[in-house]
């Protein structure tokens, strides 16, 4: 079985998502242990991109801070490398399709493979160009993410019908960020979802709140928080890994079935 399906069949997942370098490498990687051990049951670690076209002003800005830093791939695959020692949950990459391109996507997902990650998702890939990467990602034993949004409409069953690992289940129109309101119709997107695919789906943009965790769990079986963990990084800097712990510790505790 899929390590990202498996994630799920203990109950309902909690998935933080970590920009890779803000502030810098080693903080990340206090803050993935430090979500590990809080119970996090997937993390997403972002690789920074200088035009990520998907996230909000908040997770820019860290990609920013990011790469003024010197952060780079191959710095972010040893952090990996090394986090892998002791971190047994699984782990993948959010980044953007030319992050992997420039890189070149062979020798990208053979590095994915050589430190045990376990998916990618590129949320500018459009379901119709997925064949460029999901063979490379199948041979290098990494499920390729597939993202449902409220404008996918009618390709929500093939994207469903197609996916690998877990669905990511956007919430709103628009890029990343805390949201006071969450308002799309998520409870028709499911249902569709669920009429063709038996894999696990989580909801993602604009959750913050331990509140609002718990309502897009009763609908979905896993939910993922960027903007809010990034904001504790913003302010903490080097400190925010213990802050980052007890955030997570109370959200999974607000969705547990």
């Amino acid at each position: 079985m899929s390590n990202l399906k498996n994630a799920f069949s203990q109950g309902k997942a909690f998935i933080p998502f970590i920009t890779c370098g803000d502030p810098d490498l080693a903080t990340t990687a206090q803050v993935v242990t430090a979500a590990a051990a809080n119970g996090a049951d997937i993390i997403e670690l972002g690789i920074p991109f200088s035009d990520p076209t998907a996230e909000g002003p908040v997770i820019q800005a860290a990609n920013i801070r990011a790469l003024k830093g010197g952060v780079t791939t191959d710095k972010i695959f040893a952090m990996v490398q090394e986090l892998r020692r002791n971190i047994k949950i699984p782990l993948v990459f959010m980044t953007y399709a030319n992050v992997v391109y420039s890189y070149g996507a062979e020798r990208f997902l053979e590095q994915c493979a050589a430190v045990k990650m376990d998916g990618l998702i590129l949320p500018d890939l459009p379901y119709e160009e997925k064949e460029e990467f999901a063979p490379l990602c199948r041979t290098h034993g990494l499920d390729l993410v597939s993202l449902v949004a409220p404008t996918s409409e009618k390709r929500i069953a093939m994207i469903a019908r197609e996916a690998e690992g877990f669905l990511y289940i956007v919430s709103s129109l628009g890029v990343t960020g805390v949201r006071a309101e969450i308002k799309t119709d998520l409870a028709a997107i499911m249902a569709a979802v669920r009429e063709n695919t038996n894999l696990p789906a989580a909801i993602g943009f604009g959750i913050s709140t331990p509140e609002q965790a718990k309502k897009m769990s009763m609908l979905a079986d896993g939910v993922i928080v960027g903007s809010a963990i990034i904001k504790i990084l913003a302010k903490y800097g080097q400190d925010a890994p213990p802050y980052v712990g007890q955030y997570v510790r109370e959200m999974k505790n607000a969705i547990i079935s």
